[in-house]
């Protein structure tokens, strides 16, 4: 069991869902088998377009023969173990190269950065979480979110060993404030589904970033299975009263008692608004979930 960094890019001919599996060839199979148990810290190359750097962290489950194409494998990601960073890491900063254990011994990137799999030092594991995770502008929630108002004091981003970052991404807490602070960003803290950007006045959004499938359900805390969504509009997609097609048409339940006002309600597109960048939007798999077990048709 150790710790490793997959290669992913948005625009991937492979089989990936980075919340679910990641399908490799077999000359990776040593590399990825060695991961499993442990974490891994998905990355998106430098010639990619506006790319992510180091942007998520999984814990691989298990690894499993390709039953659709020979020759290739699947590593299985644990459920409710991906999670976006809060920060996307750059493959280099202002003290250097991020991942040290592609350094040579005559301190050059070696070839081992062209490697699609390759082993991560538990140093680098730590650097990049730390980066990646690092809450520098606190994201203030909803009021109702929490019960009752407070001043939250900022408590220092720091730890001694791997198993303490691993313990604090398994908060449930921790995940939930995370998730928020990327889909809300995603969504510019306005409502997918009216159009609406209220911030209160202590500067707060009043929109909260829901589950497209629920956390119960084995829903993952990815971006693409999130959505931004004013308290009314949240309340009516938990239930199944709106949903979503897959070109993001805005679907109203015939279980609605008054139709023309929730029509009133959401934005004259009659479209949810989406992110800007591609593989932040809903992603259709998340989608038929809820319309298969949540929206009432």
């Amino acid at each position: 069991m150790g710790f490793g960094v997959f290669i992913h890019r948005s625009d991937s001919i492979y089989d990936d869902s980075p919340a679910e599996q990641y399908q490799f060839p077999s000359q990776y199979l040593r590399r990825v088998e060695a991961c499993v148990g442990g974490w891994i810290i998905y990355y998106e190359p430098r010639k990619i377009a506006e790319t992510r750097g180091y942007f998520a962290m999984a814990k691989v489950q298990q690894v499993i023969r390709d039953p659709a194409i020979q020759g290739m494998y699947l590593a299985l990601i644990e459920p409710g173990s991906y999670l976006d960073f809060v920060n996307p890491v750059p493959f280099s900063g202002m003290d250097g190269l991020v991942e040290r254990g592609l350094l040579n011994d005559e301190g050059q990137i070696s070839g081992r950065a062209q490697s699609a799999v390759r082993p991560l030092s538990p140093s680098d594991f730590n650097r990049i979480v730390d980066l990646g995770l690092n809450e520098n502008e606190p994201l203030l929630p909803r009021v109702d979110e929490i019960g009752f108002e407070f001043e939250e004091e900022q408590v220092p981003f720091q730890f001694e060993q791997s198993r303490d970052r691993v313990a604090y991404v398994g908060s449930r807490i921790v995940r939930d404030r995370i998730f928020r602070r990327i889909v809300l960003r995603a969504y510019d803290e306005r409502c997918a589904i009216t159009g609406l950007k209220l911030i209160n006045g202590r500067g707060r959004a009043e929109v909260a970033a829901a589950h497209i499938r629920p956390v119960e359900a084995s829903g993952p805390d990815i971006v693409s299975n999130g959505i931004a969504l004013s308290g009314t509009a949240h309340w009516m997609f938990d239930r199944g009263l709106i949903g979503l097609n897959d070109d993001l048409e805005i679907l109203i339940s015939r279980q609605v008692n008054d139709p023309e006002s929730v029509r009133a309600f959401v934005n004259k597109s009659g479209r949810a608004l989406t992110p800007r960048r591609q593989l932040e939007r809903p992603h259709p798999h998340f989608l038929q979930w809820h319309r298969e077990h949540c929206f009432k048709r």
